[in-house]
């Protein structure tokens, strides 16, 4: 199996837990990195929330010793901010520039996907934070509303990165519009510094795919609600079998991710519910339980209710 480095963080294994909203937070990390996942993320924070001390954000932005590396995933639309949060930043192993996020409301702030229209914008954000002595990655598609990634790939590069991820689809693609592989194989060829793949990842065989054009898997849509997912396939990449989803097992994950969400104090009950309905799969009767789940009101109840499964 492939090691990579990034930077001068070095990882156990290739696979890695996409940053998402609402679901990678510190105790979904934690239960990720048990399965077999070497490198997490925050999820996406805008850049001025960091400066405003949101107390919602500071609570996310939490970490701790078993939570390494870790990347903190910031976006932003002018390189001032970028040097105004280096203090904020300077904890975590890596900053992971966010230009690929095509939600309206970040891209009408003009960050996110909407910096793929500028690279230059994108390199000075770079080198400010590489001034800082940091490890800077960026995570991109392939373009904002026309595809132009080998050119900001490059500039990235250039800018000093120490690493690439690319989601490989349009900024104005759903999932419905498979993402195109092609574009990571000719993005690959072009730079010389790590390239981490992301984009229709669910399989054993689909991340044996991945790292025969890249350095690293990004899985992002297949981990919500099976943090196992990394175990089966760290099994298939040593034996070409991948074990089947265990339901029992992926409740007792739930479990734990539930356990963490007390100790570390970051208890939401409406994104534990939306956890909770996607650990709730693959067995007869999901639907009943998971609308049971959704009507409950406290953690407790939510709690007792999973334990009753």
């Amino acid at each position: 199996m492939k090691s990579l480095k990034i930077g001068n963080i070095k990882l156990k294994n290739p696979l890695f837990l996409a940053p998402m909203v609402e679901v990678t937070d510190l105790p979904y990390r934690l239960i990720c990195r048990k399965a077999g996942a070497a490198m997490a993320y925050t999820e996406m924070f805008y850049i001025s929330q960091i400066l405003h001390e949101n107390k919602k954000t500071q609570n996310l932005m939490k970490t701790s010793k078993k939570d390494k590396p870790i990347g903190i995933q910031i976006t932003g639309n002018t390189p001032e901010e970028f040097r105004k949060v280096i203090p904020y930043v300077k904890p975590y192993s890596l900053i992971d520039i966010n230009c690929g996020c095509p939600s309206l409301t970040i891209t009408g702030n003009q960050a996110g996907s909407y910096l793929l229209k500028h690279p230059e914008k994108i390199s000075q954000m770079i080198k400010i934070l590489k001034e800082a002595d940091l490890t800077v990655t960026a995570k991109i598609r392939l373009g904002f509303k026309k595809n132009n990634v080998l050119k900001v790939s490059k500039a990235i590069e250039k800018a000093g990165a120490d690493a690439l991820t690319l989601h490989a689809r349009l900024a104005t693609h759903g999932r419905s519009i498979p993402a195109n592989w092609k574009w990571i194989k000719k993005v690959k060829k072009s730079i010389g510094i790590p390239l981490i793949g992301n984009g229709d990842i669910f399989t054993g065989p689909d991340v044996e795919k991945m790292l025969e054009i890249t350095d690293g898997a990004m899985l992002a849509r297949a981990v919500i609600g099976d943090p196992l997912i990394f175990t089966r396939i760290l099994k298939y990449l040593k034996t070409k079998k991948e074990p089947l989803f265990n339901f029992k097992k992926n409740i007792k994950s739930f479990q734990e991710y539930l356990k963490l969400a007390k100790k570390y104090n970051l208890i939401d009950i409406p994104r534990i519910k939306y956890l909770g309905s996607n650990f709730i799969k693959n067995t007869q009767g999901a639907s009943k339980i998971r609308n049971k789940l959704m009507q409950l009101k406290s953690f407790e109840e939510v709690e007792s209710f999973i334990k009753s499964i």
